[in-house]
């Protein structure tokens, strides 16, 4: 390896620290000051390393960990209100204008969404699963 690649790939390992860091503490309250101090950089210097790498901002990557979690948490039967809480936001308001910016829809219309699909999974589990893989296994029966 040579001296130039070390550094590189030194400020790589610690931008994928910082990243470990906010998947680990996603819930909790952090801000850019924690996050970059996990990474021993100046806060700017951080935001254009990490953006450089994951092609999003802290805050942005830590808003997208929190909206995949809460939607994990609104598939079961926890109320929009505890899977806001449980992810780290503090106001239910703001919760629900980020999930409909990055979701597409409201919280409340996902969960309800995703009630149906289960519904229909348990319904019919093999309008779920590829063709292909169904015939290999001979779960479809084929009309004589």
């Amino acid at each position: 390896m040579s001296g130039t690649q070390y550094p590189k790939i030194y400020l790589y390992r610690r931008i994928v620290y910082a990243k470990l860091f906010i998947d680990a503490h996603f819930a909790e309250r952090i801000d850019l000051n924690n996050i970059a101090d996990e990474a021993f950089f100046s806060k700017y210097h951080f935001i254009r390393l990490f953006h450089s790498v994951y092609n999003k901002t802290p805050h942005q990557y830590l808003s997208f960990v929190r909206i995949e979690q809460a939607k994990a948490l609104l598939r079961t039967e926890i109320s929009v209100a505890n899977a806001c809480y449980a992810v780290g936001f503090e106001s239910v308001t703001s919760f629900t204008g980020l999930f409909k910016r990055l979701a597409g829809q409201t919280p409340a219309a996902y969960q309800l969404a995703q009630r149906q699909r289960q519904a229909e999974i348990a319904k019919a589990p093999l309008k779920f699963i590829p063709n292909c893989f169904a015939e290999k296994k001979g779960w479809l029966q084929l009309p004589v």
